[in-house]
Protein backbone atom coordinates (compact mmCIF):
# COMPACT_ATOMS: atom_id res chain seq x y z
CA UNK A 1 0.00 0.00 0.00
CA UNK A 2 1.23 3.74 -0.81
CA UNK A 3 1.63 5.71 2.12
CA UNK A 4 1.67 9.25 1.87
CA UNK A 5 2.53 10.12 5.33
CA UNK A 6 4.16 13.16 6.99
CA UNK A 7 4.06 11.69 10.73
CA UNK A 8 3.38 13.88 13.51
CA UNK A 9 5.65 13.61 16.48
CA UNK A 10 5.08 10.03 18.50
CA UNK A 11 3.12 12.12 21.13
CA UNK A 12 3.25 10.76 24.59
CA UNK A 13 0.27 8.96 25.36
CA UNK A 14 -0.27 9.85 29.28
CA UNK A 15 -0.52 13.53 28.04
CA UNK A 16 -4.15 14.31 26.09
CA UNK A 17 -3.36 16.29 23.13
CA UNK A 18 -7.06 16.87 22.07
CA UNK A 19 -9.86 15.80 23.60
CA UNK A 20 -9.21 12.03 23.27
CA UNK A 21 -9.55 11.54 27.89
CA UNK A 22 -13.05 12.68 26.87
CA UNK A 23 -13.82 9.72 24.77
CA UNK A 24 -15.42 6.75 27.51
CA UNK A 25 -13.79 4.15 24.39
CA UNK A 26 -9.79 5.21 25.95
CA UNK A 27 -11.18 4.82 29.56
CA UNK A 28 -9.61 1.46 29.62
CA UNK A 29 -8.79 -2.17 28.20
CA UNK A 30 -12.29 -3.16 28.96
CA UNK A 31 -13.48 0.19 27.79
CA UNK A 32 -12.41 -0.08 24.63
CA UNK A 33 -13.06 -3.92 23.30
CA UNK A 34 -16.86 -3.09 24.70
CA UNK A 35 -16.70 -0.41 21.61
CA UNK A 36 -14.91 -2.86 19.38
CA UNK A 37 -17.68 -5.77 19.95
CA UNK A 38 -20.47 -3.47 19.88
CA UNK A 39 -18.66 -1.73 16.20
CA UNK A 40 -18.18 -5.49 14.97
CA UNK A 41 -21.97 -6.55 16.11
CA UNK A 42 -23.60 -3.41 14.44
CA UNK A 43 -24.94 -2.47 17.75
CA UNK A 44 -22.67 0.97 17.79
CA UNK A 45 -25.33 4.04 17.81
CA UNK A 46 -25.11 5.94 14.50
CA UNK A 47 -23.77 8.91 16.75
CA UNK A 48 -20.67 7.30 18.66
CA UNK A 49 -18.95 6.55 14.90
CA UNK A 50 -17.45 10.18 15.03
CA UNK A 51 -14.11 10.45 13.37
CA UNK A 52 -12.38 9.87 16.75
CA UNK A 53 -13.73 6.39 16.57
CA UNK A 54 -12.25 5.90 13.52
CA UNK A 55 -9.13 6.87 13.84
CA UNK A 56 -9.34 4.39 17.06
CA UNK A 57 -10.69 1.43 15.39
CA UNK A 58 -7.57 2.00 12.49
CA UNK A 59 -5.45 2.14 15.35
CA UNK A 60 -6.82 -0.92 17.12
CA UNK A 61 -6.69 -3.34 14.39
CA UNK A 62 -2.93 -1.62 13.16
CA UNK A 63 -1.61 -2.92 16.71
CA UNK A 64 -1.27 -6.22 15.47
CA UNK A 65 -2.37 -6.42 11.83
CA UNK A 66 -0.06 -5.86 8.55
CA UNK A 67 -1.53 -2.56 6.65
CA UNK A 68 -3.44 -4.62 4.00
CA UNK A 69 -5.45 -6.40 6.80
CA UNK A 70 -5.91 -3.21 8.27
CA UNK A 71 -7.55 -1.67 6.02
CA UNK A 72 -9.72 -4.59 4.65
CA UNK A 73 -10.74 -5.05 8.21
CA UNK A 74 -11.89 -1.33 8.17
CA UNK A 75 -13.50 -1.61 4.79
CA UNK A 76 -15.62 -4.61 5.95
CA UNK A 77 -16.32 -3.44 9.49
CA UNK A 78 -17.57 0.33 7.77
CA UNK A 79 -20.08 -1.18 5.42
CA UNK A 80 -21.66 -3.27 7.73
CA UNK A 81 -21.53 -0.44 10.84
CA UNK A 82 -23.41 1.52 7.86
CA UNK A 83 -25.75 -0.80 6.84
CA UNK A 84 -26.79 -1.78 10.61
CA UNK A 85 -27.63 2.05 11.09
CA UNK A 86 -29.36 2.58 8.05
CA UNK A 87 -26.42 4.62 6.53
CA UNK A 88 -26.71 4.13 2.71
CA UNK A 89 -23.49 3.30 0.71
CA UNK A 90 -24.28 4.77 -2.53
CA UNK A 91 -22.22 6.97 -4.72
CA UNK A 92 -22.84 10.17 -2.39
CA UNK A 93 -22.91 8.92 1.24
CA UNK A 94 -21.71 6.15 3.67
CA UNK A 95 -18.19 4.68 2.65
CA UNK A 96 -15.69 5.87 1.16
CA UNK A 97 -12.88 4.03 -0.45
CA UNK A 98 -9.87 6.83 -0.47
CA UNK A 99 -10.77 7.77 2.63
CA UNK A 100 -10.76 4.31 4.07
CA UNK A 101 -7.21 3.31 3.02
CA UNK A 102 -6.15 6.95 3.36
CA UNK A 103 -6.72 7.02 6.88
CA UNK A 104 -6.22 3.37 7.45
CA UNK A 105 -2.36 4.26 5.74
CA UNK A 106 -1.73 6.93 7.79
CA UNK A 107 -2.95 5.71 11.37
CA UNK A 108 -1.10 2.08 10.59
CA UNK A 109 1.93 3.67 9.47
CA UNK A 110 1.83 5.76 12.68
CA UNK A 111 1.37 2.78 15.10
CA UNK A 112 3.41 0.81 13.13
CA UNK A 113 6.15 3.20 13.66
CA UNK A 114 5.79 3.65 17.65
CA UNK A 115 6.65 1.39 20.36
CA UNK A 116 3.68 1.33 22.42
CA UNK A 117 3.40 -1.40 25.62
CA UNK A 118 -0.42 -1.91 24.71
CA UNK A 119 -2.89 -1.68 22.15
CA UNK A 120 -4.68 0.74 24.77
CA UNK A 121 -1.92 2.94 24.52
CA UNK A 122 -1.23 2.68 20.90
CA UNK A 123 -5.07 3.50 20.36
CA UNK A 124 -4.96 6.49 22.79
CA UNK A 125 -1.73 7.83 20.98
CA UNK A 126 -3.55 7.47 17.81
CA UNK A 127 -6.69 9.37 18.70
CA UNK A 128 -4.69 12.05 20.55
CA UNK A 129 -2.60 12.67 17.05
CA UNK A 130 -5.17 12.47 14.49
CA UNK A 131 -8.82 12.57 16.39
CA UNK A 132 -9.27 16.12 15.81
CA UNK A 133 -7.58 16.35 12.57
CA UNK A 134 -10.31 15.51 10.39
CA UNK A 135 -9.10 17.61 7.76
CA UNK A 136 -5.73 15.96 7.50
CA UNK A 137 -6.48 14.47 3.84
CA UNK A 138 -6.93 17.81 2.29
CA UNK A 139 -3.06 18.28 2.16
CA UNK A 140 -2.62 15.33 -0.17
CA UNK A 141 -5.59 16.18 -2.19
CA UNK A 142 -6.08 19.60 -4.30
CA UNK A 143 -9.56 18.21 -5.26
CA UNK A 144 -12.40 18.15 -3.21
CA UNK A 145 -11.94 14.23 -2.12
CA UNK A 146 -15.07 13.81 0.12
CA UNK A 147 -17.44 14.56 -2.83
CA UNK A 148 -15.81 12.86 -6.20
CA UNK A 149 -17.35 10.11 -6.91
CA UNK A 150 -14.58 8.27 -7.94
CA UNK A 151 -12.77 8.33 -4.93
CA UNK A 152 -15.84 7.20 -3.06
CA UNK A 153 -16.08 4.33 -5.17
CA UNK A 154 -12.15 3.42 -5.50
CA UNK A 155 -8.64 3.69 -4.84
CA UNK A 156 -7.88 7.59 -5.84
CA UNK A 157 -3.88 8.57 -5.15
CA UNK A 158 -3.10 11.69 -3.68
CA UNK A 159 -2.33 13.73 -6.11
CA UNK A 160 0.35 16.29 -4.40
CA UNK A 161 2.97 16.38 -1.21
CA UNK A 162 1.50 17.60 2.09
Amino acid sequence: METHSTLPEKPDSTTPGTKAESFALLESEGSLQQFVEAWKAGKLPKAEWTHAAHVAMAAYFAFDHAAAATFAIMKAGILHHNTSVGTPNTEDNGYHETLTRFWSSEIGEFVRAGRYRSRLEAVRAAVSAFGSDRDRFRRFYSFDVVRDRRARREWVAPDRQA
